[in-house]
């Protein structure tokens, strides 16, 4: 038996959506899965030279896991084709955790409930914005009180999201150290009326609203530090054409939604990086409806 589980990128938060928004992206990890006598990791593209690729390997910890919960065990080696930047912002664990727990279910024969995914998953990334993307596709909302409460909503397919990948690693702890644990009730105030907003620019294609409903002041503003001329880099990809720009889940990547003009907005948000001498790349990525997917 030897397959391929293919796991989707995802961009989170969208602005005000913190831990709450999520939208899958047409830019994929492969994991090639086959049983062997012992865990092994092979890894090709990002990370090749810093990802684990013994048993501490995120997709082998997330498969044993699941094995565990089936009461099965049976090694495997896998070879992971990695597309999705580290450390960015753009759901490259997510796709490990995910990959992992399919790659088990095919393996056992066993089906697990979306409650149970998510409950395994979460023991190892305990945010859903990044996680049901992946595992779902398209754009999710969730809600977590013990439970998880999930919609997938239309994204409008003329929408395409540009990713600015600059060279920076921030990982999710380091991010999310820098926010603070209480916030002022008119912060919370502005984030929900922004969430509102941009769920309703986008069910009513008003995209002239977008800019407005990505603003932030629960994460953006305490994270921008750790990112060189964040705020030139959104005002980059507003005047070449974007109707918004926003911090991509934790960062460092970040995102513009546009349905036109594609290239010039990537490039005017770059040349911002490129000036100070940071480099950095960026990819213009439509929506993945489709989510993980087991390819044999």
């Amino acid at each position: 038996m030897k397959f391929t589980v293919s796991v989707p990128a995802s961009t989170s938060n969208l602005g005000a959506g913190f831990d709450a928004l999520g939208l899958a992206l047409k830019l994929y990890n492969d994991f090639i899965v086959e049983p062997a006598d012992f865990y092994s990791a092979e890894i090709k593209g990002e990370g090749e030279e810093e990802l684990p690729t013994d048993e501490k390997n995120l997709f082998i910890r997330a498969y044993r896991s699941t094995m565990e919960y089936l009461g099965k065990n049976q090694p495997i080696k896998v070879k992971q084709i990695n597309r999705i930047p580290l450390g960015r912002g753009l759901g490259s664990s997510a796709t490990a955790i995910v990959g992992g727990i399919l790659a088990a279910q095919k393996i056992s024969g066993k089906e697990l409930s979306l409650p149970e995914v998510i409950d395994i998953a979460f023991k190892f990334e305990p945010h859903p914005d990044n996680v049901l993307p992946a595992y779902t596709g398209g754009f999710v909302v969730a809600a977590t009180n013990g439970d998880l409460t999930y919609l997938k909503l239309d994204w409008p397919k003329e929408l395409k999201i540009i990713i600015v990948v600059p060279e920076l690693f921030l990982s999710t702890e380091e991010s999310r150290s820098v926010l603070p644990e209480t916030y002022p009730r008119k912060d919370v105030i502005f984030n929900i009326q922004r969430v509102a907003l941009l769920l309703g620019a986008l069910q009513k294609k008003d995209y002239s609203l977008l800019k407005e409903a990505v603003k932030d002041r629960i994460h953006q503003p305490y994270r921008c530090d750790l990112i060189p001329s964040f705020w030139e880099v959104l005002s980059e990809g507003y005047r070449a054409g974007a109707y918004a720009v926003y911090l991509s889940g934790a960062g460092s990547c970040i995102g513009a939604i546009a349905d036109k003009n594609f290239d010039e907005i990537g490039k005017a948000m770059t040349s911002v990086f490129d000036a100070l001498g940071i480099e950095s790349r960026y990819m213009v990525l439509d929506v993945d409806e489709n989510g993980a997917e087991i390819k044999e």
